[in-house]
């Protein structure tokens, strides 16, 4: 996909600034013999042999040192060939002879000008172009964004942010290209495009197919391990890139494009000329991908997923009408029934009438981060960062800064859970080859809030088996569930994002066990660096069992349920529901601290609100029985104030 691109954009680039100068019949030459050399070498960037090109541009010269055009279009093709030194001086050439007879000069002088970081000269070249007659006001607004990105760049060379770029090393990089970086929560498993020839079957290394494959690496040891290749069924003999990774590393998003008859074998076939796909992790093993489909993928170029940490928004890149200009970022939220909703172009402050591309959402579920040509930048695409407002809509994009953007081209930008590190793609000097994986630390004023995350996994208590279960995280001062989430159903194993400053509720359950639940206050932590793991037992529904309720809430001294408490009441609400033969007892527990007398009547009243809240949400009485224990039940010392807290529970026992 993207080898070809590359080829196909500058050769087309190439042959629509020649046939300009075909159309051409006023020479400002009157030499016949340049103007002959100078329509051949036309005809030779038609039929793309460029090297014959070049070669009659300078005879043509030879015969015309005053060739305007010839200049012009020696310039433009050292431009396309990315060779900016050979491309100012031709420009400037034609420029000393002549600059009214094409001031469009002026603008391609300003542009390679940009490219070797001359952005003072660049500006002054784009002004004086400016102050010609510009018939295209596409073109006139193009050439102002320039002049802008002039003045930006000028200023951000001289206010750098830190930028220390690490190479990943040869486990990840090698002399091939490697680029859009995909990292789990953990930071323990990162997934990259690879960019490499196929040689079977090719006489000359000119021959050779190019294509794109998913290679895996995980992170241990304070090493990356030798990359391996994903395999099938994810790779094929096609392309698949642009992917993205669930925070918990069980759903994999990518791109394929169908690229002609069996090409796939009827395992890809899309809605139009790239779609997504996903699979899903089955213990250690990847799914057979699926076509997300409708309404998210169209008959348009559809690409670049990236998953909120809740599961329930993607994000994506797509050219489809209605948008912008050039390619969009778009999100699709799911419904209550489970299926993605309309594509949703993220509006104004996100998308410009050029290419955005390379959308990150971060676990925080709040910072985007993203590719633009068209925010003011360095002149190439740079990455930028924007964060949701009140009203949950994406504010305006912070350019991330000189020298993480330069005036080449910058994208693909994932950042880990914590915020600290970020992980792209560069071609650098120093490099293993084409472009390789780096990670550098992030600028503290473009960091998304800090998120921790639990993992671990969920196993049957009896036979020690992992199990898969669903999740729900809740937000204890909202009661909103902010995330919903399965374990791996091959292994049990599971990870959830938790983003600070907020107090959080984990509900896990499953048919035929008792839930389990817990509670994360992430209020005010900064430091995330200690994430939570533990495996977690989930016991079969049997008489004599007990449930600690960790998240039922009073006030010291009272028996009044706290509001915080209604997500754990509504949760044992659908469980004897659901369990509609059970019978439970409610007990109630203090620490030791206080009269004994006095802990036992608290004890008693607490336990029976509990059950008041339960009749009132039509759960028969018979199936209900409370009881208090005072301080007579302990599971802890009561000798911190940890323990003391531990102490101080609601459970339910299963009586029948």
């Amino acid at each position: 996909m993207r080898f070809n691109l590359i080829i196909s954009f500058f050769a087309l680039l190439l042959l629509i600034q020649t046939s300009v100068w075909a159309q051409q019949r006023n020479y400002s030459t009157s030499s016949k013999k340049a103007i002959e050399r100078f329509e051949k070498a036309i005809t030779a960037f038609d039929e793309r042999r460029d090297t014959d090109g070049e070669m009659f541009l300078k005879k043509a010269l030879e015969a015309d040192d005053k060739f305007i055009e010839a200049y012009s279009v020696l310039g433009d093709m050292y431009s396309n060939t990315n060779q900016p030194e050979k491309a100012i001086e031709q420009y400037q050439k034609a420029l000393e002879i002549n600059a009214a007879f094409f001031p469009n000069n002026y603008n391609s002088l300003g542009v390679e000008l940009m490219k070797l970081g001359r952005y003072n000269e660049a500006k002054e070249s784009f002004k004086k172009f400016l102050g010609y007659e510009i018939k295209s006001a596409i073109l006139k607004r193009k050439v102002k964004k320039n002049m802008l990105n002039a003045e930006f760049a000028a200023w951000a060379t001289t206010h750098p942010v830190p930028f220390n770029p690490q190479n990943l090393g040869a486990n990840v990089n090698s002399k091939y290209a490697e680029y859009l970086p995909a990292l789990t929560a953990d930071g323990q498993t990162l997934i990259v495009t690879v960019l490499a020839p196929d040689d079977s079957g090719a006489a000359h290394p000119d021959q050779r197919t190019w294509h794109e494959d998913f290679y895996e690496t995980k992170f241990s040891n304070s090493n990356w391990s030798p990359r391996r290749n994903v395999g099938k069924p994810i790779n094929t003999v096609g392309n698949e890139g642009a992917q993205c990774i669930s925070p918990d590393g069980q759903i994999l998003f990518f791109t394929a494009c169908e690229e002609g008859p069996g090409r796939y074998e009827g395992d890809r076939k899309g809605y139009g000329s790239c779609d997504i796909f996903f699979a899903q992790k089955i213990g250690n093993t990847w799914s057979k991908p699926q076509n997300i489909g409708q309404p998210i993928n169209s008959i348009e170029w559809d690409t670049q997923p990236s998953i909120s940490s809740d599961g329930n928004t993607l994000y994506f890149v797509s050219k489809r009408k209605g948008g912008k200009g050039g390619s969009d970022i778009y999100m699709s939220t799911l419904t209550k029934e489970g299926y993605w909703g309309p594509a949703i172009n993220l509006g104004d402050s996100i998308n410009t009438e050029y290419d955005e591309s390379s959308a990150f959402i971060h676990p925080d579920n709040q910072t985007l981060y993203f590719t633009s040509s068209g925010h003011v930048g360095m002149g190439g695409t740079d990455i930028y960062m924007s964060k949701k407002n009140k009203d949950g809509k994406f504010g305006h994009p912070v350019n991330l800064g000189y020298p993480i953007n330069t005036s080449t081209n910058e994208s693909s930008l994932i950042v880990s859970t914590d915020g600290k590190t970020a992980y792209y793609s560069s071609k650098r000097e120093g490099g293993f080859g084409m472009d390789d994986i780096y990670s550098f630390e992030m600028p503290e004023n473009v960091r998304p809030l800090p998120t921790s995350y639990f993992k671990g996994k969920v196993y049957d208590k009896v036979t020690g088996t992992g199990i898969e279960a669903s999740f729900e995280l809740t937000d204890l001062e909202t009661g909103k569930v902010v995330a919903e989430s399965y374990s791996n159903a091959g292994n049990g194993e599971f990870l959830i994002c938790l983003p600070t400053n907020k107090n959080y509720m984990m509900t896990i359950s499953k048919n035929g066990y008792l839930f389990y639940s817990d509670n994360f206050s992430m209020k005010g932590i900064s430091d995330v660096s200690k994430p939570f793991v533990k495996d977690v037992p989930l016991i079969p529904i049997k008489a004599g069992e007990k449930v600690v309720l960790k998240n039922i809430f009073f006030k010291t001294g009272a028996f009044e349920l706290e509001a915080a408490s209604q997500s754990e009441l509504m949760t044992l609400v659908n469980f004897m529901t659901k369990n509609a033969t059970l019978k439970i007892e409610i007990s109630g527990h203090t620490d030791n601290v206080g009269a004994k007398d006095k802990n036992q009547l608290l004890s008693e009243n607490r336990a029976k609100s509990v059950v008041d809240f339960l009749v009132s949400k039509q759960i028969a009485g018979s199936r209900l029985t409370f009881k208090g224990y005072g301080d007579t039940q302990p599971i802890n010392e009561n000798d911190t104030d940890e323990h003391r807290a531990n102490n101080r529970r609601t459970e339910f026992k299963i009586i029948e």
